[in-house]
């Protein structure tokens, strides 16, 4: 059974080393404030890709309520429009811990859609929303975000 596990793990680990990666930062801002987020982007097949996304919100709100730090997954498939010009839409769902708050863990699910481009250089910019449903946290109901990301792209 562990050679089993272990061959599986490894399949796995080679299958997302085929496959490209971007790392980078997301800056914006959301309806709690503005925030940062670092950005992973793991290449899942031809069009589609999982970002990952570790985040600080409400940096630079007057109300320290509404600050979290959450980590955000989304599933996104990605469409070219022209040579080097994508674009992607997909589901999502984040965690968050809000430090100042009664009520310190956040869940909420939504999604992300946005655009993308590719540099001549190996970075890619992309922007985009994110609107999600925050049913547990010091904040529930529906929030949402956009995002100007910049990735070094490996």
């Amino acid at each position: 059974m562990k050679k089993v596990l272990l061959i599986m793990v490894a399949v796995l680990g080679l299958g997302f080393a085929a496959n490209a990666q971007n790392l980078g930062v997301r800056l914006g801002g959301s309806n709690h404030g503005g925030g940062a987020e670092i950005s992973w982007q793991q290449g899942m097949g031809s069009n589609n890709r999982l970002e990952l996304d570790l985040g600080f919100t409400g940096l630079f709100s007057n109300s320290n309520t509404y600050s979290f730090i959450n980590l955000t997954g989304v599933y996104q498939w990605h469409w070219f429009i022209v040579d080097k010009l994508g674009w992607y839409v997909g589901p999502g769902a984040t965690v968050g811990l809000y430090p100042n708050a009664d009520s310190k863990f956040g869940i909420a699910v939504g999604g992300q859609i946005g655009l993308d481009y590719e540099l001549p250089i190996p970075l890619q910019i992309s922007l985009d929303a994110r609107p999600m449903w925050n049913f547990l946290g010091a904040y529930t109901g529906f929030g949402w975000g956009a995002c100007l990301g910049i990735r070094y792209m490996f």
